[in-house]
């Protein structure tokens, strides 16, 4: 039974209390920014500086959209539409922002999707994508369009995935699937939204082109910018030779500059019974990205895909394309043990929360990931990384959760 002097303890207690030495726990100091990067202290950041040191062609390449660019921008506005409802009082020490994702542990809730044309932007980009995520523990998508052979990434990376862009064409369907299983992918990646290219006139107007002419815009552009003329073009070419569409098919694509272009012929007979096909001939997990409606999801979901992600192609294909976080609560509502991803549009660790408090499971954040390449290599990327996983972790207590599993409707409230 508790006494009086138990529950009231004296001065002398108090003192002798206050005496003890204050136990500490001591934590190593965090590693010095670089120089170069001080002034990237968020993801639009990286955009801002990329445009300094890389001809205009290739930054518009990156950053531009589609015609009018309304589906950039409305994939963006859509995470304006909701604020927060932070929970007071609530323990958030030890927090851990930690997902698992087909059967994997990851460190951060986010990851890198494929970035096709990456090495043209900044040197060997796969590679560093590969190696940045390997380190920080995030799943990283390798392109079809990418100018690195996939067997490469996957032996710097054994977790990468591996995006498809597919003709309607099943034999040939079926031998890039044997190749990217062979490589020892365990995650396949189907895009649904290419049947043909979007309009992007900003290529036009920037001097851009697939492949690329060596016009007199083209090279004074390059000439301008030394840092990626030498350090991209020039080192590829004297290390790696011309770059080829390593990945299109399951035999080796054309160079990327010469007039054979790579192949696109088919894409538009592309159709659901080509991903019912490889559900059977895939035996790892599949996942179909580029929808945006919950129809074609439940669609992919009857096929057998592993997961979806929800994506307008960051508004590089159809103008006025709804944004993914638009239709995200409706299919979450019905995924079950399908994981529902989501991509464009996301800049901030507020973004992030907002997408996993509607229902997703995973996102995936693209151009600055490129732009932090360009600007440093692998290490670019582990700092916008480190970025955004620093800001995951603010919100993370500000909002009052400890794990991404709390996150719930209940975080957030529709404001316009």
């Amino acid at each position: 039974m508790e006494t009086q002097a138990m529950k009231n303890p004296t001065v002398d207690d108090i003192k002798n209390e206050t005496a003890q030495p204050l136990q500490v726990e001591s934590k190593p100091a965090p590693a010095p920014v670089p120089r170069a990067f001080r002034d990237l202290l968020a993801l639009d950041d990286f955009e801002r500086h990329a445009q300094r040191v890389l001809p205009p062609m290739i930054f518009q390449y990156v950053a531009g959209g589609v015609e009018t660019q309304s589906s950039v921008r409305m994939a963006r506005d859509a995470y304006s539409r909701y604020a927060f409802l932070p929970r007071m009082f609530v323990d958030v020490s030890g927090r851990d922002q930690g997902v698992t994702l087909f059967g994997r542990r990851y460190a951060t809730p986010f990851g890198i999707p494929p970035l096709g044309g990456s090495a043209f932007v900044a040197y060997r980009a796969d590679l560093r994508f590969a190696e940045a995520a390997r380190r920080r523990n995030i799943p990283m998508i390798l392109s079809a369009s990418a100018l690195i052979k996939l067997e490469d990434v996957i032996a710097e990376n054994p977790h990468a995935w591996f995006q498809a862009y597919l003709a309607g064409d099943q034999p040939r369907i079926d031998r890039l699937v044997d190749r990217v299983e062979r490589a020892g992918y365990e995650t396949l990646v189907v895009t649904g939204d290419t049947p043909m290219l979007g309009n992007r006139e900003h290529n036009i107007r920037s001097g851009f082109s697939m492949p690329i002419k060596m016009t007199p815009r083209v090279m004074w552009q390059s000439a301008l910018h030394p840092r990626w003329l030498l350090g991209t073009v020039a080192q590829t070419f004297l290390k790696h030779g011309a770059p080829h569409f390593e990945n299109t098919d399951a035999e080796r694509g054309p160079p990327m500059m010469s007039k054979k272009v790579r192949n696109t012929n088919q894409r538009d007979e592309l159709a659901w019974r080509h991903v019912e096909a490889i559900r059977k001939r895939w035996k790892g997990n599949l996942v179909v990205k580029g929808l945006m409606t919950p129809a074609d999801v439940r669609i992919a979901q009857s096929c057998g895909a592993d997961g979806v992600i929800l994506s307008n192609h960051g508004g590089r294909q159809l103008d006025y394309a709804i944004a993914p976080l638009e239709t995200l609560e409706e299919v979450a509502s019905f995924k079950q043990n399908m994981k529902v991803m989501i991509d464009s549009g996301i800049r901030r660790g507020t973004d992030v929360m907002k997408a996993l408090a509607l229902g997703a499971d995973f996102v995936f954040v693209g151009r600055p990931l490129l732009y932090g390449a360009a600007l440093g290599g692998a290490d670019g990327v582990l700092h916008a990384i480190k970025i955004l996983a620093d800001e995951i972790d603010r919100d993370m207590a500000l909002l009052g959760v400890r794990r991404i599993e709390e996150l719930t409707r209940e975080h957030v409230r529709r404001i316009a």
